[in-house]
């Protein structure tokens, strides 16, 4: 008797320690969960919040937009931001722990503007971007922020050959304008150089593109982020942008972003030069095609 109720004790110990064991094993479980959920990068809607912190910071010469790959907003600042200004951008980066990467840029972010080759008019160089049409009507797609205000553009730097007039401008906000063919003598194949333009495409992370622009030529790389967010200054900030890690230099701003025989972009702007590199930020096409009523050809 005396020997069955040690047995039965002992069962009683091993049962009340493995249930302590469970509870543990559960414990233990429930804790590596709760790490490895914190451990996780966030998702792209999980930085709304930290989006709105630095957009209404209103720091010129900042961009920012959502690293695909970790999942968290990818904040540039350019030479341009003061420490002050920098130290207000990681205090708000600090309210969102594991949410933000702040980085700097070479030189600064602006939009491409110049003297020389290309698409002029009052005294700036820009780059047409790609030919459209509207029926029997035909004009090109270029950055808003080289059309607006400015109401005719010519070939050349002496002005003596005009192509039209601007009829469309969005900047900023997005930054695409519309220039139409108004002199019969002035060709506009639907090409970009060589490449004969059969279409649009959308852009996604990790694409191979080229661009082409009046300054620096063809170009290529690859497409870094998507809808991206750019502050120029003076007010002007430009959403919904594509960034790549392609060079460019003033005077490309308007030139066409494509993959293979597909447009997929504009050239708003961005940081850098084809000396060192850069950054450079694309108004994706079908935005300005779809305001206007247009199409490639």
């Amino acid at each position: 008797m005396t020997a069955r109720r040690t047995t039965d004790r002992r069962s009683q110990l091993i049962a009340y320690a493995l249930s302590l064991l469970g509870v543990v094993a559960l414990t233990v479980s429930g804790t590596s969960a709760t790490a490895a959920s914190a451990a996780r990068p966030p998702t792209p809607s999980s930085v709304s919040g930290p989006a709105s912190a630095v957009t209404s910071l209103g720091i010129d010469g900042t961009a920012w937009a959502v690293d695909e790959r970790s999942g968290t907003l990818r904040v540039l600042a350019d030479a341009t931001v003061t420490d002050a200004e920098l130290a207000r951008l990681r205090h708000a980066a600090a309210r969102f722990p594991g949410a933000v990467t702040l980085e700097r840029l070479d030189g600064r972010l602006r939009t491409f503007l110049s003297g020389g080759d290309g698409i002029y008019a009052g005294g700036r160089r820009c780059t047409a971007g790609v030919n459209v049409q509207s029926g029997s009507t035909y004009y090109f797609v270029t950055a808003g922020h080289c059309t607006a205000g400015l109401p005719t553009w010519y070939t050349g730097a002496a002005m003596d050959t005009a192509v039209g007039p601007t009829t469309g401008s969005s900047f900023p906000g997005n930054d695409f304008g519309v220039v139409r063919y108004a002199n019969p003598a002035v060709p506009h194949p639907g090409t970009i150089g060589t490449v004969d333009v059969t279409g649009t495409a959308s852009a996604h992370v990790g694409q191979r593109v080229c661009t082409r622009g009046a300054t620096t030529g063809v170009r290529c790389g690859v497409v870094t982020a998507l809808n991206a967010t750019v502050n120029y200054g003076g007010g002007d900030t430009v959403s919904g942008l594509i960034q790549t890690n392609i060079c460019a230099e003033p005077g490309d701003s308007g030139g066409p972003l494509y993959a293979g025989d597909k447009v997929i972009g504009i050239l708003s702007g961005g940081s850098g030069n084809c000396a060192t590199g850069g950054t450079t930020y694309y108004q994706p096409i079908q935005e300005a095609l779809s305001a206007y009523g247009l199409s490639v050809y």
